[in-house]
């Protein structure tokens, strides 16, 4: 059912938009399946596959399932506001250096993402507390396509990448990553203020759309004394 599954494909993006940006606060509940199924125009069933979707993306709780989120300083986050919105609201005063923001060429990352082009935007952040120490160093990138391709020169908005990918109708839908820990190396220890081989955090990600094209890698060293990685199970609550 094809047509079933766009529709709750788009309902999924709309709600998500909306939670990310505050129309539905954390915590929050949700309006009920009739005013949604209303709203939208679907059956109960799509409108239960698209809250299924959110809920397989951290979004809202409403089904058995598995799932894993960073914290910073035991406040969960989400990454894919992009650090600086999800960090907006913590106590701890943080200060964010923008290292390198331009248009790069990198076939290797291409390849392994099955892309055709090789041109990456390139954002790298460095995250500070106010005595100047990083706790977290972001290397995002994001394939240059279409308007995408002038972000060095437009500039962001805010400084929110997020907000520029999804002004370019660049959505995420899913996302896959892996977490390691590691010894920084001497020129990430000079950006970060540490000494080398401190151990960090590593946590490797990809964002895709809903068609499985790839909105942005990201690739993040984190203060494993401020951020952690916490791991949730169970049969979720309410919306």
């Amino acid at each position: 059912m094809p047509g079933q599954v766009h529709k709750h494909h788009r309902i999924a993006r709309v709600l998500a938009d909306e939670i990310r940006s505050g129309v539905h606060s954390d915590g929050s509940r949700l309006p009920g399946e009739h005013a949604l199924t209303q709203r939208f125009g679907v059956s109960r069933t799509t409108l239960r596959q698209a809250l299924h979707v959110l809920g397989e993306q951290g979004l809202i709780s409403t089904h058995a399932g598995i799932g894993s989120f960073v914290t910073f300083d035991g406040t969960p986050l989400d990454s894919r506001l992009g650090w600086t919105q999800a960090l907006a609201g913590q106590s701890t005063e943080l200060t964010t250096e923008v290292l390198r923001f331009e248009t790069v060429t990198d076939p290797g990352l291409a390849g392994e993402l099955g892309l055709e082009s090789a041109a990456f935007i390139a954002l790298d952040r460095v995250r500070r507390l106010a005595d100047g120490q990083g706790v977290s160093l972001e290397h995002s990138k994001v394939p240059a396509v279409g308007e995408l391709a002038r972000l060095p020169e437009q500039g962001l908005d805010g400084g929110s990448l997020n907000k520029a990918l999804i002004a370019a109708g660049r959505v995420t839908d899913s996302g896959e990553g892996l977490v390691s820990v590691r010894g920084i190396d001497a020129a990430e220890a000079a950006v970060l203020h540490r000494s080398p081989g401190e151990s960090f955090l590593h946590l490797a990600q990809v964002y895709r759309a809903a068609d499985g094209t790839v909105v942005e890698q990201v690739s993040s060293l984190l203060d494993p004394a401020r951020f952690q990685l916490r791991l949730h199970s169970g049969r979720g609550g309410h919306l």
